[in-house]
């Protein structure tokens, strides 16, 4: 099934086409007032087996949120304007809403053709459509009166259907309701009492009984209980095709509200914009209504620049990257067309922001990819893309599981990084490190964990997370310090696990304070029980614990490493804390396997 939605002025046929094409008059959809009363929908079968779906839209003077709302999730257009009157007002309405919601494809009906001849009609519509994306659309002559023109309106509109692009039947779901009314009033077959029947037009992928999804602005779960299409229960429908959904009676459902796939769409109530109208974003009004899918929202306009601006929703919608939408200033009559460039924009701080925002946005295209979404955000889960409308860029930088970052962004948040813990580090030379959570908050991440993997990346300065902070190199040792721990090497030449005594430290210049200087810069290892050996020294004991046969006890380790059980004891601890060697109880003891060993105890 494909959706064709009717535009033109009042009175020139829109509905007497339905009518006539259908077989039947269409059905009305909203329920009580709102924006979409009047709308009313009707299907037909095509010669080539198609089915086409119409959403008639009324064509009157206060008719244009309704206009907007039959329009927001069709795909083609069947235009009408009249033979004896011609091109008229709401027709130019209509088709700036078509123009601004990306509708490509219609067909061009030139009614009352018995009235009047069609040729000067015919010439108008051709010249207005030729400034939109609907130039070239196929024209027709019809009388509903006398059927003429009939038989070969029909036969353009199979031509049309098969013309129309299929979508994704994997795609996400997003499905605006624009009617809804108990299922007890239309006699729906296992509605109950209480059950809601709403309608729409399903744009992409498939519904089915049993599918969970969201309603939308409130974010509740609804089941779907049935699906029917084209009058009759379904097992499954996808999309494109005007459908009603049998919801349970918990839901609050009501024309203007969607229900979509979790976790696939973003729920916003704010997005920065490309506007497309005769006057500059700055000179349209700074309140609008909204028109998407079938929803219609205040709106607060804040211009960027030339062509883009920030809006602020009074509620939330479900939007991607790319979604069309018509703006409308109910004041003055006037329209605007409206691509959403981003659904979570950045905030304006500061003067200028908005200008330079402004300048980031003019190089976007009307439907941004991933790569400038995730340029703009720097670092991201992929959900938070999918979510976003966009797919992973091949050459995205994987930080960790879960998070997916632009790579000059991830280039520039290293360097920041290690300019945060430099100046940390002069400011505060007592307190070594740049605490993860400041570093996170200092450079606007979701997670301490890409602050990790962030000073993981190898450059220049080397950065290290050690005891929850970020160090940067060390600092150059004291001269008197330097020739302290030269004198502890050559101690621990002959014997690099002898630690000396703390006598021995002493008599080095390894006191309190200068063995704490030795330690922040890297130039001793320090373990428990003042035990101090080289840095390095525990991965040259761990090398010689994998040789031994496993497992092992502490005296052979002492003996492997010869060493005594002070400093064996610190040793076996310190590997132990660093996931190197594990211990295992046994009936004799406790015993070690160096972390490499998968044999059992």
């Amino acid at each position: 099934m494909q959706v064709a939605v009717t535009a033109g002025h009042a009175g020139h046929g829109k509905s007497a086409l339905v009518r006539a094409l259908a077989g039947r008059a269409p059905v009305p959809l909203a329920a009580g007032p709102g924006p979409g009363v009047g709308v009313a929908a009707a299907w037909t079968d095509l010669p080539s087996g198609a089915r086409l779906a119409f959403v008639d839209a009324p064509g009157g003077p206060d008719a244009l949120p309704a206009a907007a709302v039959a329009a927001g999730s069709a795909t083609a257009a069947l235009v009408a304007v009249a033979a004896d009157e011609g091109w008229r007002e709401q027709t130019a309405e209509h088709l700036a809403v078509l123009d601004a919601l990306g509708v490509r494809h219609a067909v061009l009906a030139v009614t009352r053709a018995d009235l009047a001849d069609p040729g000067l009609a015919l010439r108008q519509a051709r010249d207005r459509l030729a400034a939109t994306a609907l130039r070239g659309a196929e024209t027709v002559a019809v009388s509903t009166a006398t059927g003429a023109g009939l038989t070969d309106l029909t036969a353009a509109l199979d031509r049309l259907a098969a013309r129309l692009p299929v979508p994704d039947p994997a795609a996400p779901v997003r499905f605006w309701i624009d009617g809804a009314c108990p299922a007890a009033d239309l006699g729906v077959p296992g509605g109950g009492a209480d059950a809601l029947l709403v309608t729409g037009t399903l744009g992409a992928g498939a519904v089915q009984p049993g599918d969970d999804l969201l309603l939308m602005p409130a974010g509740d779960r609804v089941r779907v209980r049935a699906v029917r299409c084209g009058g009759a229960p379904c097992d499954r429908v996808r999309g494109v095709a005007r459908v009603s959904l049998l919801l349970p009676p918990t839901a609050r459902a009501a024309p203007g509200m969607a229900l979509v796939t979790p976790g696939a769409w973003t729920p916003t109530t704010a997005v920065d914009v490309r506007t497309r109208s005769e006057a500059a974003a700055g000179r349209l009004a700074r309140r609008m209504v909204l028109h998407t899918g079938s929803a219609s929202v205040r709106v607060r306009l804040h211009p960027l620049g030339p062509d883009t601006a920030r809006l602020t929703l009074n509620a939330r919608l479900p939007l991607h990257a790319g979604d069309a939408a018509v703006l409308r200033d109910p004041e003055r009559r006037t329209l605007a067309g409206a691509h959403v460039l981003d659904v979570v924009p950045p905030p304006l701080v500061g003067r200028g922001a908005a200008a330079a925002r402004a300048r980031e946005l003019a190089s976007w295209p009307d439907r941004p990819d991933g790569a400038a979404l995730l340029r703009r955000h720097g670092v991201l889960r992929p959900a938070d893309l999918a979510a976003m409308g966009c797919a992973v860029p091949a050459d995205a930088v994987r930080p960790g599981p879960g998070w997916v970052a632009d790579r000059a962004r991830w280039a520039e948040l290293r360097a920041r990084l290690a300019a945060e813990a430099a100046r940390h580090a002069a400011r505060s030379p007592l307190a070594p490190g740049l605490p993860v959570e400041t570093a996170r908050l200092r450079l606007g991440l979701r997670a301490g964990e890409l602050v990790a993997a962030l000073a993981a990346v190898p450059g220049d300065p080397p950065l290290r997370v050690a005891g929850g902070r970020v160090h940067g190199p060390p600092p150059p040792l004291p001269p008197g310090v330097a020739a302290a721990v030269e004198r502890l090497a050559g101690d621990l030449a002959p014997a690099p696990f002898e630690a000396p005594p703390a006598e021995r430290l002493a008599e080095l210049g390894l006191t309190d304070g200068a063995l704490a200087v030795a330690e922040r810069a890297g130039a001793v290892l320090r373990l428990a029980g003042d035990v101090v050996l080289l840095p390095g020294a525990d991965r040259a004991a761990l090398r010689i614990l994998s040789g031994l046969p496993q497992p092992f006890t502490s005296g052979q380790a002492g003996r492997a490493l010869t060493a005594s059980r002070r400093v064996v004891v610190a040793l076996l601890d310190h590997l132990d804390r660093l996931g190197l060697t594990r211990r295992v109880r046994t009936a004799a003891g406790t015993v070690r396997r160096a972390a490499g060993d998968r044999k059992t105890g």
